[in-house]
């Protein structure tokens, strides 16, 4: 039997700035500075990237892409879990005054 319910977290998915720094800075030495100036960001963005406190834009995304040569995608789509996560966590109490449902196409 299929669920057609989304997966619920209970917790915070993994920030892109996390997977960054632990699965791609630390195993392949490369330090915040050099990434930053690769990046052509300030080693001060990039330390709020990495600890979590900044987002990740797409034009960010496919530098970073680029010089770790992953995808672009993969980075958006990390930011945009975290995004979503966080909308529904600050809308979980709210309740529309009005919900308009979906009318059924006619064939």
């Amino acid at each position: 039997m299929q669920n057609d319910k989304p997966l619920r977290r209970n917790r915070r998915p993994t920030h892109p700035g996390k997977i960054l720094r632990e699965h791609y800075l630390v195993p392949r030495g490369i330090t915040q500075t050099a990434l930053a100036a690769d990046l052509g960001i300030s080693t001060k963005h990039l330390s709020q990237i990495v600890n979590g406190h900044t987002r990740i834009d797409s034009t960010l995304a496919a530098k970073i892409a680029k010089v770790l040569e992953t995808t672009t995608q993969f980075w958006v789509n990390l930011q945009a879990t975290i995004d979503t996560w966080d909308a529904e966590q600050e809308t979980a109490n709210w309740q529309p005054a009005n919900v308009y449902p979906a009318t059924l196409a006619l064939a």
